[in-house]
């Protein structure tokens, strides 16, 4: 009789021999510009960790003492017993952050765009999506049911021809795009966006995952960089990247919340964000308004890097933010690239397919500020190195 289950070994045989397999590593040791790997330590250049606040003093000590206070989980879901007074604090101070009316707080990024989108269009509704959308947007858009139409990257000629195309329908449109694009580091137009959105009677969303405490002043994000302060529909964003913690975000105004309240299915049927997780963040939120010392010194290190790679040869892509992609090609050679690297002491993983379309597997390196000049001078001296051996730089 025939293995019903057979097809997830040739699977796995397949992802092995294109140079697709990812070979996950165990860090030993809190995140930080240096991690222990096999009880060896490694320069980090894999963590979306940009502000090197994972660790910080003061956000352990805030998740301490809040767990003292209130436990650690919050027992239930927010509408039912799981609202805890440090979600309402938090919501509160990051509508203060974002400039916004309101915000939502639910357990991840990836649940946020699930709770908006869904929330806001459904079958007979038409969605406007970046070819280059997180997949998490993705599936947002797929749980809808919308009809989906895929605009070409960041090509406003391409999403207006959609726009103007279905200026007449009477339905719910909705424009979807990531802020920064996490694989190549460039910017969306948010403004000219916003602006085709307006002139179609279309709302707007972003999500500003790699942009939040990255773009815009302290790091406020994309729609701040942009000043498009009550004309972007919605925000939706992660405490898990820059703020080195866990969670999502919805900002908007808040009429918006209160009818994501009552419509969001990850908010309605999944448990609140943690306890110590919401009082990190909380802390995180106040460390970035008290200062862009972070900030800054993230930008410093990402143009000194992808300045210095340039000169050694390597094609760093697109990338408009500290995000550097070192452009391979072929999925076969970055993971040898990525092994030899690793050899070297520098952790920066191999990217392929289906995260990059097949033919542009990179290593993607994740620059924070908690790398010192003497981290990013060491990473350059192996990247060009081993470049080098392999012949891809001269």
């Amino acid at each position: 009789m025939k293995d019903i289950m057979q097809f997830i070994p040739d699977e796995l045989a397949r992802l092995k021999e294109e140079g697709l397999y990812t070979n996950i590593k165990t860090l030993e040791s809190p995140q930080g510009a240096w991690v222990t790997i096999d009880g060896k330590k490694k320069l980090n250049f894999c963590s979306n960790n940009y502000l090197g606040l994972a660790n910080h003093p003061e956000i352990r000590k805030a998740a301490k003492e809040a767990i003292d206070k209130y436990g650690v989980g919050p027992g239930a879901v927010r509408t039912i017993a799981g609202t805890m007074s440090l979600h309402k604090e938090l919501e509160e101070k990051l509508a203060r952050f974002k400039k916004v009316e309101a915000t939502m707080v639910v357990q991840s990024g990836f649940t946020a765009n699930l709770s908006v989108i869904p929330a806001l269009v459904g079958k007979g509704d038409i969605i406007y999506s970046d070819e280059l959308n997180h997949a998490s947007i993705i599936d947002g858009c797929r749980l809808s049911r919308a009809e989906i139409k895929v605009y070409k990257h960041n090509d406003m000629d391409s999403l207006e021809e959609l726009l103007k195309a279905d200026k007449d329908l009477d339905c719910r449109k909705l424009i979807v795009t990531d802020g920064v694009f996490s694989m190549d580091g460039d910017i969306a137009p948010l403004d000219k966006i916003v602006e085709l959105g307006e002139k179609y009677g279309a709302m707007t969303m972003v999500d500003d995952a790699h942009g939040e405490g990255v773009l815009g002043e302290g790091g406020r994000g994309i729609v701040d960089h942009f000043g498009l302060h009550g004309r972007c529909d919605v925000e939706v964003g992660t405490f898990s990247k820059a703020l080195g913690v866990m969670g999502g975000c919805i900002a908007g105004k808040k009429e918006l919340i209160e009818y994501l309240n009552q419509k969001a299915r990850p908010f309605l049927f999944s448990s609140a964000l943690t306890v110590p997780d919401t009082a990190a963040v909380s802390k995180a939120v106040d460390l970035l308004m008290e200062s862009e010392e972070l900030v800054q010194r993230l930008w410093d290190n990402g143009k000194y890097f992808k300045a210095e790679m340039q000169k050694l040869g390597f094609d760093t892509g697109k990338s408009e933010t500290p995000i550097t992609p070192v452009m391979i090609g072929d999925a076969k050679v970055a993971t040898e690239f990525s092994k030899r690297l690793f050899d070297e002491d520098i952790f920066a993983t191999k990217i392929g397919y289906p995260t990059v379309p097949k033919g542009k597997a990179r290593i993607r390196v994740m620059i924070s500020a908690a790398h010192s000049k003497e981290d990013l001078d060491f990473a350059l001296e192996k990247f060009a190195k081993v470049g080098k051996e392999m012949g891809l730089i001269k």
